[in-house]
C-alpha cells in the first residue's frame, strides 16, 4: 500500500509542479540549444525550456520523505541513501545544465570535470551502503542463482566503472521527447516489484515514487515535448536506476534491465572508434542508435513505444532470473 501510495503522491506533486516550473523556466530563458550536429528537424526544439527532471524530483522527494518515513525512524535508510546519491547525480546535472543556459550553447561542465565527480559520488555511496548493511562483495549472477565473492577493492572498483558508466548511458539516452523517461518506467516498476517481493519497503517507496513522478512528467515531456529533463533529470534517473540495483544487491540486472541504455551508449562508442579507424567512414547515419533509426524514418512516437516495449519484455524477464535472490 505505501508503493502505491508513494506513486499516487510522486505523480500528483509532479503535475503539480509542471504547472508552475514550466511558465518559470520561460521567463527565466532556460531554453535547450540544440546541437547543430544533430538532426535538422530538431532545431525546431530549440528554445523549449530544459531542467524540467526538477518536477519528478520533487515529486520523488515528497513521496519519500512522507511515506518513507516510518523506515526512517526504524533505522531503514536505504531508500532515503538512494534518492541522496540520485540527488547528487541530478545536482551534478544541474550545474552542468545552469552553465549551458547561462552561456547559451550545448556545452557545460568539461567531461573530466563530470567524471570526478561522478566517480566519487559513486565511491562515497559504495561505502555508505556496505556500512549498513545493503552490500556484500559478492557478486550474484542473475538465472544461476549463484554468487562470486570477490575482494572489497575489486569490489570498490567494479561498482564505481557500472555506476558511473550507467549513469551517462542513461544521459545518452535521453535524446528525443520522452524516450529517457519511457524507457525508465518500467526499469522502475520491475524494482518495485522486487522490492515488494522481497519486503524491501524502503526501497520500493522510491523506485514507486520515480515511477509515478516520470509517469507525470510525460504529461508534459511525450512528443511535442513543452519541457525537457536536461541533464538534471537525465543524471538523477542514472543515479536512480544503479543505486536501486546496487542497494538490491543485484547489480548484474543492469545488463538485462538497461538493454536500451547499453545499446545506445554501444553505438556511440562504435561510431566514434570506427570513424577515427577508417578516417571518416559511418557506421550507423548517426550516432546515438535513436538517431540513426530517427534518420531511416522512424518518429520520435514509435522509437519511444518500441524502445519501452523491448526495455518492459527485458524487465520482465530480468524479474524471474532475480526470483530466487532472497527467497
Amino acid at each position: 500500500m505505501r508503493m502505491a501510495a508513494a506513486f499516487l503522491a510522486a505523480f500528483v506533486v509532479t503535475a503539480l509542479a509542471g504547472k508552475a516550473l514550466i511558465p518559470f523556466l520561460r521567463r527565466m530563458k532556460a531554453g535547450q540549444s540544440i546541437k547543430e550536429i544533430g538532426p535538422t528537424w530538431h532545431m525546431s526544439k530549440q528554445g523549449t525550456p530544459t531542467m524540467g527532471g526538477l518536477m519528478f524530483i520533487l515529486g520523488a522527494a515528497v513521496a519519500v520523505a512522507v511515506l518513507g518515513w516510518p523506515d526512517f525512524l526504524a533505522g531503514r535508510f536505504g531508500g532515503g541513501f538512494v534518492f541522496l546519491f540520485a540527488l547528487v547525480f541530478g545536482a551534478i546535472g544541474y550545474i552542468d545544465d545552469y552553465m549551458k543556459v547561462k552561456h547559451h550553447q550545448n556545452t557545460g561542465l568539461t567531461a573530466p570535470q563530470k567524471f570526478l565527480l561522478q566517480l566519487a559520488a559513486a565511491i562515497l555511496f559504495t561505502v555508505l551502503m556496505r556500512e549498513h548493511g545493503y552490500l556484500t562483495p559478492d557478486l550474484y549472477i542473475p538465472f544461476a542463482n549463484v554468487t562470486l565473492p570477490i575482494p572489497w577493492p575489486v569490489y570498490m572498483v567494479f561498482a564505481a566503472f557500472v555506476m558511473v558508466g550507467t549513469v551517462n548511458a542513461v544521459n545518452i539516452t535521453d535524446g528525443i521527447d520522452g524516450l529517457a523517461a519511457g524507457v525508465t518506467m518500467p526499469v522502475m516498476l520491475f524494482f518495485t516489484a522486487v522490492a515488494a517481493l522481497w519486503d524491501r519497503g524502503e526501497l520500493g517507496v522510491f523506485s514507486a515514487a520515480l515511477l509515478g513522478g516520470l509517469a507525470a512528467f510525460l504529461l508534459y515531456n511525450f512528443h511535442p515535448a513543452k519541457v525537457f529533463m536536461g541533464d538534471t533529470g537525465s543524471l538523477f534517473l542514472g543515479g536512480a536506476v544503479c543505486g536501486l540495483a546496487f542497494g538490491l544487491d543485484i547489480p548484474l540486472v543492469l545488463i538485462l534491465v538497461g538493454v536500451i541504455y547499453i545499446a545506445e551508449t554501444l553505438s556511440d562508442i562504435i561510431q566514434v572508434a570506427y570513424f577515427k579507424a577508417t578516417h571518416g567512414k559511418r557506421i550507423f547515419r548517426m550516432a546515438p542508435l535513436h538517431h540513426h533509426l530517427e534518420m531511416g524514418g522512424w518518429s520520435e512516437v514509435k522509437l519511444v513505444c518500441v524502445f519501452t516495449m523491448i526495455t518492459l519484455a527485458a524487465c520482465l524477464l530480468a524479474f524471474f532470473g532475480v526470483l530466487d535472490r532472497w527467497t
